[in-house]
């Protein structure tokens, strides 16, 4: 068992993060730990910042130790959030408490007053002089303007507010997006926007795969009722898009290489260099590793027999589906925990 364990199959392009959480992952050398503070102003929005925080946290899960987060008033104290609830910041911002910061969010919301705090301009110029990154969720753009640190940058800011950044950066490029990441300028104007500007920084920092994990675990709920599909942001030409398609309408009978390429108005060949060119792996492996993953979503959130799953994944036999279980994740399908209630 340890030897099927130490020569485990590695899940490819966007199928590993859907699978990333599952995978005992050993990095030859661990990654830097990334720091980020959180400004909370009076009556910031709770659920812009938490699903920024949500997003940091289950990166952690899948990563342990990537990130790190500290929270910070303006004052000692309780700061109140939009929602009444009532959160008391780590410690009261100051030079010294954002030195080894790598990233720094402004958090406002609708009800956060918009007014000049030297105290602050002066703490987010000396971020942006000792390189931290810095953002603005809600209208926390507003300060990072009014401190002359969007200039030339784009941003995002809730409509409510666009007119205010305007008049005071004119030489801002405000934008009606949700979120927008310009360099080290990261802005959101709603909790949605937060949450993909979260995950863009992550992707900045780390690989790919790591972001389609957390949108993963993120669409849990979701997840137990569909099938197991490419990320709907995966980058790839029409003609590759449409053999993938092909592939996840047809797991219980997968199709032959020749087929698939008929089907889509392509040569084998054309197809293959596709895959090559574009997810970096093979069709072949592709294959497997969406019905393999498929697998797993049935063997955790329904009550199928194992022989059912793999007959729906288009396994041809109990052993052979064993196998390329194990071959991936390190047991057998057997052993997968079941969460259906």
């Amino acid at each position: 068992m340890r030897q099927a364990l130490n020569e485990r199959r590695q899940f490819s392009g966007c199928m590993k993060g859907k699978n990333l959480r599952y995978l005992d992952e050993k990095s030859k050398e661990p990654a830097q730990q990334s720091r980020a503070g959180f400004l909370l102003l009076e009556h910031f929005s709770l659920p812009a910042f938490t699903q920024v925080l949500d997003t940091i946290i289950t990166a952690n899960l899948l990563r342990p130790e990537l990130f790190s987060t500290r929270t910070f008033g303006l004052h000692d104290g309780e700061v109140v959030s939009d929602l009444g609830l009532v959160i008391r910041p780590d410690a009261r911002i100051g030079l010294e408490e954002i030195r080894d910061l790598d990233l720094l969010v402004v958090c406002g919301g609708y009800r956060t007053e918009l007014k000049t705090n030297h105290e602050l301009t002066s703490i987010l110029r000396a971020a942006s002089e000792l390189g931290i990154a810095l953002g603005g969720l809600w209208n926390g753009a507003w300060f990072l303007g009014n401190a002359g640190l969007l200039d030339g940058y784009r941003c995002a800011i809730h409509p409510e507010h666009r007119p205010a950044l305007a008049e005071i950066s004119k030489v801002s490029k405000v934008t009606s997006e949700p979120f927008v990441m310009d360099r080290d300028r990261l802005t959101a104007s709603s909790p949605a926007g937060a949450f993909h500007m979260a995950l863009e920084w992550i992707k900045a920092l780390h690989d790919k795969a790591l972001v389609d994990g957390i949108e993963d675990i993120l669409s849990f709920e979701e997840s137990r009722y569909r099938r197991v599909k490419a990320s709907p942001n995966i980058s790839v030409s029409a003609p590759l898009r449409e053999v993938v398609k092909l592939m996840d309408a047809n797991l219980e009978e997968p199709l032959e290489l020749d087929q698939l390429a008929a089907y889509a108005g392509r040569s084998r060949r054309q197809v293959e260099r596709l895959f090559r060119e574009q997810l970096d792996t093979t069709p072949q492996r592709y294959y497997l590793e969406l019905r393999i993953t498929e697998a797993r979503r049935l063997l955790q959130h329904t009550e199928l027999s194992q022989v059912e799953i793999l007959v729906a994944c288009g396994f041809v036999s109990p052993s052979h589906f064993s196998k390329c279980y194990n071959s991936y994740f390190g047991y057998r399908p057997s052993k997968e925990t079941r969460l259906v209630k």
